[in-house]
């Protein structure tokens, strides 16, 4: 059995090798980048933690292409990405009636909190939409069906990477007890909360000199992660008054490596929550900024993990609720109904691809989308969309040119955006 994976971030680069390996344990596995703003950076790819290497980037028609020789294919990429690769894949099918497509799987990368319709609908049509949970499955399966659109393809699964996260045994490895403060690109979006955030866990820090205050950081400046990230924390930790103390420091790496020797994991809303649940971590969702649907953390409503920096400081350890953590896919990594449906597919006949969003249901919405990732409003590529990889001399400056681009780009998100808007705001 072999297996492709496409991927947009180092994030879902992460999510979609992983689930690979837990849907098909002994397939071959090959990679893929898709090419775009956010193309990981060979550090992103190494501290994911995700086992290989990719074969390169491509355009979505080039891995439409490519597809057909595979039996399974995993789209880990943003929703309007998977939608235009289904069409592109059907499309590619269509061309060869008589060879059987590859199945598609897809899903989403940790905690869904916003966009639930949108995303779902973007992500329909492909053979098994997984759910991270119990919790999840029942809120894709009413969407879809509320729309009118068939939920067969929702499976519950878990996020991959839990399946080999054991919990940690309580006195393990000495070491000075440990808060780690996971931050998240987007959330919350302005200077003045991300700062405060900061200058919080550097305070805790300060109070608490017998402590390790660490602030896993998800991306270095210039690099893009799943989310755009205007405002770095190392940009904000050398504008912080009195800077960190000693016992704080910013710390990148692989999480589940760092969750080994945590005490404490804080965060607002990332999905680093669910992994130090799932290893019996004691875990904190922050309400210093509210508890509001912007900042994701209303998804941990009924956990017990509410907390802020005050009560922190003050000692308290939140209780995570047992029944919240199992509903809510932090009690166990298991991909047994996933597995069990990927096989029934793989031995059945295969219909044609069919997602919602077509040229009947969304006119007006879907040939834009297509045309953005190089397809035509049937699936098929666009002349001027490339179907080889740039090779020679003329590949090498495209590479080149292509990388000065995503570096200008993200310049002009992390230094000129924001000065427009101070400039704005006068």
């Amino acid at each position: 059995m072999r297996v492709a994976v496409i991927a947009d971030s180092d994030t879902r680069w992460k999510w979609g090798v992983l689930t690979a390996h837990r849907l098909a344990p002994a397939a071959a596995v090959d990679g893929y980048l898709l090419r775009g703003r956010a193309t990981p950076t060979p550090r992103q790819l190494a501290e994911s933690g995700a086992p290989g290497e990719p074969l390169g980037e491509v355009t979505a028609p080039e891995f439409a292409e490519r597809a057909r020789g595979y039996d399974l294919v995993v789209l880990a990429c943003v929703g309007r990405a998977v939608q235009a690769l289904l069409h592109g894949l059907a499309h590619a099918a269509r061309t060869v009636p008589d060879a059987p497509r590859p199945l598609v799987a897809t899903g989403y990368v940790g905690v869904v909190y916003e966009k639930l319709p949108d995303g779902l609908l973007l992500r329909h049509g492909a053979d098994l939409v997984l759910a991270n949970s119990r919790h999840d499955a029942a809120r894709f399966r009413a969407v879809y069906e509320g729309a009118g659109a068939e939920p067969g393809g929702v499976v519950e699964a878990a996020l991959p990477f839990l399946a080999d996260a054991a919990p940690i045994p309580a006195g393990g490895d000495a070491h000075p007890y440990t808060v780690v403060f996971a931050v998240q690109p987007s959330v919350p979006d302005t200077r003045a909360e991300r700062a405060y955030l900061l200058r919080r866990a550097a305070q805790h820090a300060r109070l608490h000199p017998d402590r390790e205050v660490l602030v896993k950081l998800r991306s270095r400046p210039g690099e893009h992660t799943t989310h755009v990230e205007e405002l770095p924390y190392q940009r904000l930790a050398k504008r912080l008054p009195g800077g960190l103390p000693a016992n704080c420091r910013l710390v990148y790496g692989h999480m589940g490596a760092l969750l080994e020797r945590t005490d404490l994991l804080v965060t607002v809303s990332s999905t680093a929550a669910l992994e130090s649940l799932h290893r019996g971590v004691a875990t904190a969702v922050l309400t210093d900024l509210g508890i509001r649907e912007p900042l994701g953390n209303h998804y941990f409503l009924g956990s017990g993990c509410y907390a802020s920096w005050d009560q922190l400081d003050a000692g308290l350890v939140p209780t995570a609720d047992p029944a919240w953590v199992a509903e809510h896919g932090a009690a166990d990594g298991e991909f047994t109904a996933a597995r069990a449906r990927l096989a029934r597919l793989l031995g059945a006949p295969r219909p044609a691809l069919a997602p919602y969003l077509s040229a009947h249901t969304a006119p007006g919405f879907l040939p834009p989308l297509l045309e953005r990732y190089g397809f035509a409003p049937d699936g098929s590529p666009l002349p001027t969309a490339r179907t080889a990889a740039p090779s020679g001399v003329r590949g090498a400056a495209r590479t080149l040119l292509r990388t000065a681009a995503r570096g200008a780009y993200r310049s002009g998100v992390q230094r000129i955006a924001p000065l427009i808007r101070r400039m704005g705001a006068l």
